[in-house]
């Protein structure tokens, strides 16, 4: 349960009006028992940029849901260098801003891109979750369907690989996986491609391809 306040209609549709949000997935291969992150779509993003911020997540900060990491929010550009100006953010290298995203992906989180209405270059990536995030609460909350937009990724499972232990059910923030009996249920129409059910899948049975 929130422990904070709680986004409300009005303030989700504002925002959602005003951005555009797209799941970025994390791409992996497991090696061994390395896991090693390809984020090739987050690091475009990253290395095309001219300034970059670390930023705390908003959401986290107003809602108070959970415990996830809070300083998990990069910022990129003009948006970059007001943040670091005014205090809200700090000044952050390429190694830094991966390692953020990998540090909010072992937390359970969303990768999501922001970027302007009618814009196609983010300004923003946040690792979101379901229980505080803005977008999450438009699409879950309000049926605000159109809120957060799939990635170019989709999951697919091998059920020869599967034992039914449910741990990606416990990680997925879209709803696409639950247990019923003993059995896993992968419901693909709502998955957003976002790979968290890749990297917390014990026997490799999941993996990522493009729609």
């Amino acid at each position: 349960m929130s422990a904070g306040k709680d986004w409300t209609k009005k303030e989700v549709k504002e925002l959602v009006s005003e951005l555009t949000a797209i799941t970025v997935p994390v791409n992996v291969t497991i090696e061994g028992k390395q896991k090693i992150l390809s984020m090739s779509q987050v690091e475009r993003i990253v290395r095309a940029s001219r300034n970059i911020a670390i930023i705390d997540c908003r959401c986290r900060v107003k809602v108070k849901g959970c415990d996830a990491p809070v300083d998990v929010c990069l910022c990129f550009d003009d948006e970059a260098k007001e943040q670091i100006e005014s205090g809200d953010g700090r000044k952050a290298s390429l190694s830094e801003a991966l390692a953020t995203l990998r540090r909010s992906n072992e937390a359970g989180l969303v990768h999501i891109a922001y970027a302007n209405k009618g814009e196609s270059k983010p300004f923003y990536v946040c690792s979101c979750c379901s229980c505080c995030c803005h977008s999450f609460a438009a699409m879950q909350k309000f049926g605000f369907n159109d809120a957060v937009m799939s990635s170019e990724m989709i999951a697919v499972q091998d059920g020869d690989l599967c034992n039914d232990c449910g741990d990606c059910v416990e990680k997925c923030h879209f709803k696409a996986r639950m247990i019923k009996g003993d059995h896993l249920i992968f419901e693909k129409e709502k998955c957003s491609g976002c790979g968290l059910c890749v990297t917390s899948c014990p026997s490799r049975a999941i993996s990522l391809v493009s729609r």
